[in-house]
């Protein structure tokens, strides 16, 4: 991994492979190698030509760990994301997020579309609009001694996933409770570029593909078949279909 800075916080981020380039972002309690090594993304995409960036969220990863949930607003990590693109001369690229991953991908499209060609939102549909649900029970587990007086099951399900990637527990606290933001249908419909919705079929956090794709003027969906939130990220169907959605988009 890398580091560079983006106004005064360390981001990490790898860079492997040649040709054209395109820029990933992982969810939450993830990092780069979770999210897109482990899940042969980055195999995948730099044996089809791609060059392949990936960056560590603020207070994921490698990259730097803060504790003030201030500093983790979606737009302020689509921010990093637009350093990123600066720092390497990228010029407009596509962009591809899961889950938190493609909420801050949505808002790099929409205040840097400069610097986008294509929009890829994965794990994450309508619910970009209505919203996923409360965030404390989650940042609350996130900050327990332990697993055992835990008793959310969503909020326990991050929590085990956080330990299970090493993650700082307090900086994912302050991330949660600030990295949420919704994006209105309005906000939606000023993303000019092709962009493809993918959620799994089972996927019970990110709600429905095409009600999303519908607010995008270039928007299309794919539905994961039979895929939850966790299970979609890997899939090989999915893998294939964001690569004939850049072909077809080149």
């Amino acid at each position: 991994m890398q580091i560079f800075d983006s106004d005064g916080v360390e981001i990490a981020y790898l860079d492997e492979g040649a040709g054209a380039p395109i820029l990933l972002i992982h969810g939450f309690a993830s990092n780069a190698h979770v999210n897109w090594v482990h899940t042969r993304w980055v195999d995948v995409l730099v044996k089809a030509g791609r060059r392949v960036i990936a960056l560590d969220n603020r207070g994921h990863g490698q990259s730097e760990k803060l504790y003030d949930p201030a500093v983790y607003e979606a737009p302020t990590m689509a921010d990093d994301a637009a350093r990123l693109i600066d720092h390497l001369g990228l010029g407009s690229t596509p962009v591809l997020g899961y889950s938190m991953g493609a909420r801050i991908s949505a808002f790099l499209a929409m205040h840097h579309p400069e610097k986008v060609s294509h929009a890829i939102f994965g794990g994450l549909g309508i619910n970009m609009v209505r919203g996923i649900g409360g965030s404390e029970p989650i940042a609350e587990a996130l900050e327990a001694r332990s697993l055992d007086g835990v008793t959310d099951a969503t909020a326990r399900a991050f929590r085990q996933f956080a330990e299970a990637t090493g993650s700082d527990l307090l900086a994912l606290a302050a991330c949660i409770r600030s990295s949420r933001q919704k994006i209105s249908a309005q906000e939606l419909s000023g993303i000019d570029v092709p962009a493809l919705v993918a959620v799994g079929t089972r996927d019970t956090v990110g709600g429905d593909a095409s009600e999303l794709a519908a607010l995008i003027p270039g928007g299309v969906a794919f539905d994961i078949d039979d895929r939850d939130h966790m299970l979609a990220v890997g899939d090989k169907t999915f893998k294939a279909r964001v690569l004939e959605f850049l072909k077809d988009n080149a």
